[in-house]
């Protein structure tokens, strides 16, 4: 039979012709997908995307272009299964020592917001200036030159005021009330 005649009884859906089909290139078929595989599968594998480019044979047949001839189409579906399965097992790369943690789970995020909530109210408690110059050279990370010169004071106090202003945080943040 023809390859145009045999496209033709392919495309009216004969069983025999499918049939026919498998008979005649699985091995064309197979060694295609061997070859796009380069030995990175087992012989199931093989011919589980053989089958693969049948069963697309024919659900496809009315793409096949008769001038063409099935060779070329079932070349290029087979190669194009043995890439995709090839994608699908690619292993996912080592997570590295050094990375970091994956996100925080719901317990972490609320002690999260605890530690910021005491802090915060800690920082509220330091009463002013103190409070304005550890909000603006901590927080707003502004030049303490100029938080100072800003809130009347000497560069040398400001820097006396957050010294004083830290050990009373970390105080406040242990449990210990301050001096």
């Amino acid at each position: 039979m023809d390859e145009r005649a045999f496209i033709k009884k392919l495309n009216r859906g004969s069983r025999s012709a499918l049939d026919q089909a498998i008979e005649r290139y699985t091995p064309y078929v197979s060694a295609v997908i061997l070859r796009a595989l380069a030995g990175r599968a087992c012989r199931e594998d093989v011919e589980e995307l053989c089958a693969d480019v049948f069963v697309a044979l024919w659900t496809h047949a009315g793409e096949i272009d008769p001038d063409q001839g099935v060779r070329p189409w079932l070349a290029a579906v087979a190669r194009n299964r043995a890439i995709d399965w090839l994608r699908r097992q690619r292993p996912a790369a080592p997570i590295p020592e050094d990375a970091p943690d994956p996100a925080p789970g719901p317990e972490e995020l609320a002690q999260r917001r605890e530690r910021s909530a005491r802090l915060w109210a800690a920082v509220d408690a330091l009463g002013e200036p103190d409070r304005t110059l550890f909000v603006r050279y901590y927080y707003e990370e502004d030049k303490l030159k100029t938080i100072a010169a800003e809130l009347g004071l000497s560069q040398t106090a400001a820097k006396q005021r957050l010294f004083r202003g830290r050990k009373a945080l970390r105080a406040a943040l242990k449990g210990v009330e301050t001096p």
